[in-house]
């Protein structure tokens, strides 16, 4: 990748609050006109790491470029040229759709506010709720709004801060098919996210724990850069393997509804350690399956050391 096909550059980016290091040394690129997911558990460094890409918090160490800007030195041209939805709904409650869309508008000094805003509504499908009140509306309807007021200045990157939790599944659903079509007309995007299903929509994905970059890449690549197998187990008294298999290193146990997945990295073979180790009264069936990104990540969080002391 060369710096002009790059949206976002950055190495060594790190903070600290109260000694405690939030984000240590992530590296990142993300290419123009492509859909990043960025995915971590609660506490990872998610939202720090954005904040830091779109110039609301100056990193501690590291460098690199947003857009083409320095991270550093040019952070009013980056904020200029992006658009930022965070994890709360961050407009008026006691505004109607339209007002909050037109105080947006007037935050960025925009020309013809009025076609502007008409431009917005029309577009996330709002234009027949214009005058009812963003506190009224449901989650699905405020995440729309949010996003309407992030793309109404045009920029050329959008930072997503888990913009669908708390949505319903048509809601998360309706709202992929509008990033994809953005990203179709050249827009860059970062979006983090728990969802493994919108994780498999990205582009490529950046996954962090605990403040450290653990793997990047596309679904496929980083799939196979974890090097596990996976077999999926079923029958009785699958609570009882569960707990065998816990009592050993180098396996990783997950239930999945009525199945358990069952993973190693170390070369282990679950048919041959069932055949030792299956109690008589046990009836499991097991068969290898495809590593999923869930597995995967489940295996990086679990090995990830804990930054918090």
């Amino acid at each position: 990748m060369t710096a002009g096909n790059l949206a976002i550059e950055v190495k060594g980016l790190t903070k600290s609050f109260d000694g405690r290091k939030v984000v240590d040394a992530v590296d990142i690129s993300v290419r123009r006109g492509e859909i990043c997911g960025f995915l971590g558990p609660n506490g990872s460094g998610k939202t720090t790491t954005i904040r830091m890409l779109c110039g609301l918090l100056e990193p501690d160490a590291g460098e690199g470029t947003c857009l083409g800007f320095d991270i550093r030195r040019e952070t009013r041209r980056i904020k200029l040229r992006v658009g930022y939805m965070t994890q709360k709904f961050g407009l008026y409650d006691d505004l109607s759709i339209e007002e909050n869309l037109d105080f947006v508008a007037r935050v960025y000094r925009m020309d013809d506010r009025a076609k502007v805003v008409r431009g917005a509504l029309d577009r996330l499908g709002l234009a027949e709720r214009r005058r009812q009140l963003a506190g009224s509306l449901s989650g699905g309807w405020k995440q729309r709004l949010a996003l309407a007021a992030c793309l109404l200045h045009s920029p050329d990157l959008l930072l997503l801060d888990e913009p669908t939790a708390g949505v319903d599944p048509k809601a998360r659903r309706d709202f992929w098919q509008q990033i994809h079509a953005l990203a179709g007309e050249g827009l860059t995007v970062l979006v983090s996210t728990h969802y493994m299903d919108e994780a498999e929509r990205c582009h490529r994905l950046a996954y962090i724990s605990y403040g450290h970059l653990l793997a990047s890449g596309t679904a496929d690549a980083v799939i196979a850069h974890a090097g596990l197998a996976t077999w999926e187990v079923r029958g009785n008294r699958l609570e009882q393997l569960q707990a065998m298999l816990a009592d050993e290193p180098g396996w990783m146990v997950v239930p999945f509804g009525t199945t358990v997945h069952v993973s190693t990295a170390t070369g282990k073979d679950l048919p041959q350690w069932l055949a030792a180790h299956q109690p008589d009264d046990a009836d499991w069936k097991v068969q290898p399956v495809k590593t999923s990104l869930e597995d995967v990540f489940i295996s990086l969080t679990r090995d990830a050391r804990d930054n918090f002391n």
